[in-house]
């Protein structure tokens, strides 16, 4: 791989600045971008160079661009062999990610396979006999593949390692090492994440080679194109208070985030009573045939209204959702960074609204992502509903205590 000096800093850069070669360009122009958004800007030139980058930025900024690019002008299109590895933490975000890169590579014979759990293993493989030349998947069925000796990597020049800090939080670093390892030691590792967690940097040391970091995240939070908010909500008002907001916002799209799978599924009962098809339920117990016809669902419009656990909190690129409301807070100021930015998206020009629901007792959560963003958040006013009142009982019902009508957004 060459090494040459990193590319200078261009300012108001176009894609053309980039480096990109014409079949990249008018990919670009085909997929109607119209400039690079700053992680795109800053890593696309490094990258293209064969150097390894580290890039931090935030979910909903071109991240996937900017590493698709870089892999389809580096790749040997006569040799029908795998030459680069996308590793990313889901299956829903591995098969976007992948569906990116066939756009990206219109004018291309670039071949992908996607390779994930919850598909039959039977047509991967058939799809690797083919002599792909990208490979996307998430780490568990890579692994899967290698142990059925379906899959070797001796050919791969790059890795990817997408939402790296999600990857780490939901214990993929071993799988992810042992991918490492097997992958050539003469490569290109591109990392991008979030965040820069210790893990992180212990993976960059061991398995990337001098890498230059791109950081876009200084004062890159949601809070641009997001309208935020709190709302204190006592525990066994909360639904009620729920139910309020969704009327008094008529959201065109609304993603409201619960902490648990069971959490989810009780929500889900309570408005699928009356909702119907119009709210639809998500988490990491669902079958993966149903997750896809939800996501479809959601893409098109025909669901309203998702509650989910954070399984959709990373990755989810669809630009008409309005509204995020953060049922439960939650526990860790990365994930609301997370949360929020599935809305307010770099596709689409609307600003997002998003709402946290906190309990009283949920003082210190709350300043910590006011740290986080660099913001005080404003009090949401709720008309024609007490959503926190002077505590009767210690005890804490999440329950509601009255019969609500179904929010009229939803209503056909």
């Amino acid at each position: 791989m060459s090494s040459p000096d990193a590319a200078p800093k261009i300012d108001n850069p176009t894609f053309e600045s980039l480096g990109l070669n014409a079949v990249s360009l008018s990919a670009i122009k085909a997929a109607e971008f119209e400039t690079p958004s700053p992680i795109q800007a800053a890593f696309i030139p490094i990258a293209i160079q064969g150097k390894d980058v580290i890039g931090l930025a935030r979910t909903g900024t071109g991240k996937t661009t900017a590493f698709v690019m870089p892999i389809l002008e580096q790749i040997d299109l006569t040799q029908n062999i795998p030459q680069a590895l996308i590793l990313a933490p889901t299956r829903e975000l591995s098969e976007q990610v992948s569906k990116e890169a066939e756009k990206l590579a219109i004018h291309s014979p670039c071949h992908t396979v996607c390779l994930v759990g919850g598909r039959p293993i039977r047509s991967q493989i058939n799809e690797l006999k083919k002599g792909p030349h990208l490979l996307v998947g998430t780490p568990g069925r890579i692994i899967d593949l290698i142990n059925r000796r379906e899959l070797q990597l001796k050919s791969i020049k790059i890795v990817v390692l997408d939402e790296a800090d999600r990857m780490l939080d939901i214990g993929f670093r071993p799988d992810i090492e042992k991918i490492l390892r097997r992958c050539p030691k003469k490569r290109q590792t591109l990392l991008l994440s979030a965040t820069m967690a210790a893990e992180i940097e212990q993976i960059t040391q061991k398995y990337m080679q001098s890498p230059e970091k791109v950081d876009v995240t200084e004062g890159d939070a949601p809070a641009q194109q997001i309208e935020q908010y709190f709302l204190t909500a006592d525990p066994d008002r909360k639904f009620g208070a729920l139910v309020h907001a969704l009327k008094q916002e008529r959201p065109q799209q609304v993603i409201v985030f619960t902490r648990t799978k069971i959490g989810t599924d009780k929500m889900y009962n309570k408005f699928s009573k009356k909702l119907g098809k119009n709210v639809a339920s998500m988490h990491g117990d669902l079958p993966q045939n149903k997750r896809d016809r939800v996501m479809q669902q959601f893409r098109k419009g025909d669901v309203r209204m998702l509650i989910a656990t954070d399984v959709v909190g990373r990755g989810i690129d669809i630009s008409g959702i309005s509204h995020i409301i953060n049922y439960d807070i939650p526990e860790f100021c990365d994930d609301y960074l997370h949360r929020v930015g599935r809305t307010g998206r770099l596709s689409s020009d609307a600003q997002g609204r998003a709402i946290t629901f906190v309990t009283r007792d949920q003082g210190d959560q709350l300043t910590n992502i006011e740290m986080r963003i660099n913001q005080l958040l404003p009090e949401y006013s709720l008309k024609e509903y007490e959503a926190a009142r002077p505590v009767k009982s210690a005890s804490h019902i999440d329950e509601p205590t009255e019969s609500y009508e179904a929010p009229e957004f939803v209503i056909p």
